[in-house]
C-alpha cells in the first residue's frame, strides 16, 4: 500500500507560480512511477508530467517549459514546480504513484489562475 497527500495549491494571478507537493508514505520502495495528473471541470483527468524510477521525466506538450517536477527521495516527496501559469492550468491537481501493479492516487489539490 502507498498514500500519497498533496499539499500547495491555492489562487494565483495568471503568470504566477506554485510548488505542489506529494508526501508518500507506506510502501515507497515498490514505486516505479510516481507524477502529477489534474481534471478541469467537465474535462477527463490528463497527465501533466511524471518521473520514472530511473529518473526520466515525460511532460504534457502544454506545460514543457513552464512546470518541473522533481523528487526528494530522502524526503519521500515529489513536487511539481509551476511557473507562467495559465487560467487554463486551473484545475484539481492529483499525486499519482503506481507500484506492484497497482495505481495510487491522492485526494487532490485545487489550483485556481485567476486572468
Amino acid at each position: 500500500q502507498v498514500q500519497l497527500v498533496e499539499s500547495g495549491g491555492g489562487l494565483v494571478q495568471a503568470g504566477g507560480s506554485l510548488r505542489l507537493s506529494c508526501a508518500a508514505s507506506g510502501s515507497i520502495f515498490s514505486i516505479n512511477v510516481m507524477g502529477w495528473y489534474r481534471q478541469a471541470p467537465g474535462k477527463q483527468r490528463e497527465l501533466v508530467a511524471n518521473i520514472i524510477s530511473g529518473g526520466s521525466t515525460n511532460y504534457k506538450d502544454s506545460v514543457k517549459g513552464r512546470f518541473t517536477i522533481s523528487r526528494d527521495s530522502a524526503k519521500n516527496t515529489l513536487y511539481l514546480q509551476m511557473n507562467s501559469l495559465k487560467p487554463e492550468d486551473t484545475a484539481v491537481y492529483y499525486c499519482h504513484a503506481y507500484a506492484s501493479t497497482m495505481n495510487y492516487w491522492g485526494k487532490g489539490t485545487l489550483v485556481t489562475v485567476s486572468s
